[in-house]
C-alpha cells in the first residue's frame, strides 16, 4: 500500500525509526527475560518503562510530522491537499488504512495495558525500592532484609492502600531520582518523618490494638569487655499490656495508644528526640493535663508555633524495619550464635576498640578489623594465636559480616545516626518523656519508674542468677559496680559513648 506523501518528512521518518528500534528492543529483551528466566529489576525497568516511553515518543512524532507536512503542502499548494486529512470509508484506500490503524491501535493499547501493569508491579517491588539506587538505598535495604518485616514489601508501610498515597509516593520518587542523578542528597539520608503515612493506616493493618494485651518474657544475654568475656543475663517481664488481658489497654506500654485517651507532644527539634511539651487528654471527660520539662526553658510563643503530634506506634517503634545495631549489640549476637568463641581472651574488648573508630570506607573497615584482631593475638599472645588461628579467623569473619550489615561508611550510616526510641540503653528513648522532670501545674509527674514498662525477674551470671517470682521484681544490678550512678544518669550517656 502506497504511503501518503505527508509521511515523507524527517520528523515522521525519525519517529518511525525511534519507534521501530525501541519496539524491536522490547521484543528482544522480553524474549531474553522469558527464555533465560532473567528476572532482573533493571531489565524490567527497560522493558516496561524506559523503552516503552521512547516507543510512545516515536509514535507521537509520526502523526505530528505528517500534520506539519500536510500544512506545509497546503500552504505551498504543491499537491492541493487540505490542512487536515479526510476520511472516506467508501474509498478502498481509506478503508484499508482505517482497518490497519484500528488493529494497530488495539494491539498498542493491549501492549500498553500489559506494560503498565508490569511497570506498576516493578515499581512496587522490594528490589526496585532497595536496589535500583544502590549507594543510597544499600543501608536501608540491608537492614530491612535482616528485620522482622523482611517478608513485608516496602510499599505496604511506605505507601499503603489508596490512589492518593500512591500518586504522592511516585511524585516523591521523581524528586528522589533527580536528587540521585544530580548527587544532591545528604549522607546519611534523613528519615522522612513528616512524609510517612499515619501508623493507624499502615502498622495497625496487621498489628491491631486488640492484640497488644498480653505480657511477655524476654531474656537478654550480654558479654562484658573483660578478659573472660563474662556473660551477664537479664530476664524481663515486658508489660506490653495489663496482667489480665480482659482489661485491654488500661495499663502497660501500649496504654499510650489507648483509644480512650490521647497523648500528644511537641518536640524541640525536627527529629522528635528532645520533647518539651506533653499533653494527656481523657476523652470521656475532656480533662487535660499539660506537662512541661522543668529543666528546659521554652517560651510559650515558641511552643505556640511548634507542631503538636499525637502519639502512635512510630513514636516508640521508630525503626521497625531499618534498625542498625551497635557494635556491642551485634558482637553479642555473634557470640550467642557461636560465630565468635568466648574462649578467645579479651575478644570483645579488642573488637570494641577497633569498632569505635570512624572508617572512611567499608574496604578500609574490613582490613582494619582483620589486621587489628590478628595483630593483637600474634603480638600479645603468640602461642595462643598459633594454636587457635581458626577460631580467630572465624571471629574476624563474623565481626566483618555484622559490621557490613549495620555500618555503611560511604553513606555515613551507623547506629547512632538513627537513634532507636524503643528502650533506653543507647539513646534516651523512653526517657525523652519518662525522665521525672515533666511536671503539670497540679503537681503530676511523668514517672521515671522502669517498672511501669517491665520488671526484672532474673539477673546475674550463669550459675549465680538471682530470681524473683513473676509478680515480684528485682532491683536492677549493673554488671559492673558503678554504685548508684545508674539511678542518676541515663543509660545512653555511658553506653552510647562506649562504642
Amino acid at each position: 500500500m502506497k504511503l501518503p506523501s505527508s509521511t515523507r518528512n524527517w520528523l515522521t521518518i525519525i519517529g518511525a525509526i525511534i519507534a521501530a528500534i525501541n519496539f524491536g528492543l522490547i521484543i528482544l529483551l522480553f524474549l531474553i527475560s522469558t527464555l533465560f528466566n532473567a528476572d532482573s529489576t533493571n531489565l524490567g525497568l527497560f522493558i516496561y518503562i524506559i523503552l516503552p516511553g521512547f516507543l510512545v515518543l516515536g509514535l507521537l512524532l509520526i502523526p505530528v510530522g505528517m500534520l506539519r507536512e500536510r500544512r506545509r503542502q497546503h500552504r505551498s499548494g504543491t499537491e492541493g491537499t487540505a490542512p487536515l486529512p479526510r476520511i472516506d470509508l467508501n474509498d478502498p484506500r481509506h478503508k484499508n488504512a482505517f482497518v490497519i490503524f484500528t488493529i494497530a491501535t488495539i494491539i498498542i493499547l493491549f501492549l500498553s495495558t500489559l506494560g503498565s501493569f508490569e511497570a506498576y508491579h516493578i515499581t512496587e517491588s522490594v528490589a526496585f525500592c532497595g536496589t535500583l539506587c544502590h549507594e543510597v538505598m544499600e543501608p536501608e535495604h540491608t537492614a530491612y532484609q535482616n528485620s522482622p518485616h523482611a517478608n513485608v514489601t516496602c510499599v505496604e508501610c511506605h505507601v499503603g492502600s489508596g490512589a492518593s498515597w500512591y500518586v504522592k509516593s511516585k511524585l516523591s520518587g521523581l524528586r528522589q531520582v533527580y536528587a540521585v542523578l544530580t548527587n544532591d542528597f545528604s549522607r546519611p539520608i534523613e528519615t522522612p518523618l513528616h512524609d510517612l503515612r499515619p501508623a493507624r493506616e499502615t502498622c495497625e493493618k496487621c498489628h491491631w490494638p486488640q492484640k497488644f494485651y498480653s505480657r511477655s518474657l524476654r531474656t537478654i544475654k550480654y558479654f562484658l569487655a573483660d578478659s573472660a568475656n563474662s556473660e551477664w543475663d537479664i530476664i524481663l517481664q515486658m508489660k506490653t499490656g495489663p496482667e489480665y488481658a480482659e482489661l485491654g489497654l488500661k495499663e502497660g506500654i501500649h496504654w499510650h495508644i489507648n483509644p480512650a485517651i490521647a497523648v500528644s507532644y511537641k518536640s524541640e527539634n525536627d527529629k522528635r528526640e528532645v520533647i518539651t511539651y506533653v499533653e494527656y487528654t481523657e476523652k470521656a471527660s475532656g480533662q487535660k493535663h499539660i506537662y512541661r520539662d522543668e529543666n528546659l526553658v521554652v517560651t510559650d510563643s515558641s511552643l505556640a508555633v511548634s507542631e503538636k503530634r499525637t502519639m502512635d506506634c512510630i513514636d516508640c517503634h521508630n525503626r521497625p524495619s531499618h534498625n542498625y545495631k551497635s557494635p556491642s549489640a551485634y558482637f553479642d549476637k555473634a557470640m550467642i550464635t557461636g560465630e565468635i568463641s568466648s574462649k578467645l581472651p579479651n575478644i570483645k574488648q579488642v573488637s570494641m576498640s577497633i569498632l569505635s573508630e570512624t572508617f572512611t570506607s567499608k574496604d578500609t573497615a574490613m582490613m582494619k578489623i582483620g589486621e587489628g584482631i590478628k595483630n593483637h593475638y600474634s603480638n600479645e599472645m603468640n602461642d595462643f594465636y598459633g594454636t587457635n588461628k581458626d577460631l580467630i579467623d572465624k571471629a574476624i569473619t563474623a565481626i566483618q559480616k555484622e559490621f557490613s550489615q549495620n555500618t555503611f561508611p560511604e553513606m555515613g550510616v551507623r547506629y547512632d545516626k538513627y537513634p532507636e526510641h524503643i528502650g533506653h540503653q543507647e539513646s534516651d528513648g523512653c526517657f525523652r518523656c519518662h525522665n521525672g522532670r515533666f511536671r503539670s501545674e497540679t503537681g503530676r509527674v511523668i514517672s521515671k519508674d522502669c517498672n511501669l514498662c517491665h520488671t526484672i525477674i532474673g539477673q546475674g551470671k550463669p550459675g549465680m542468677m538471682k530470681y524473683a517470682s513473676i509478680r515480684e521484681s528485682l532491683e536492677f544490678e549493673h554488671p559492673v559496680d558503678i554504685g548508684t550512678e545508674w539511678k542518676e544518669t541515663n543509660c545512653s550517656e555511658c553506653h552510647k559513648s562506649l562504642y
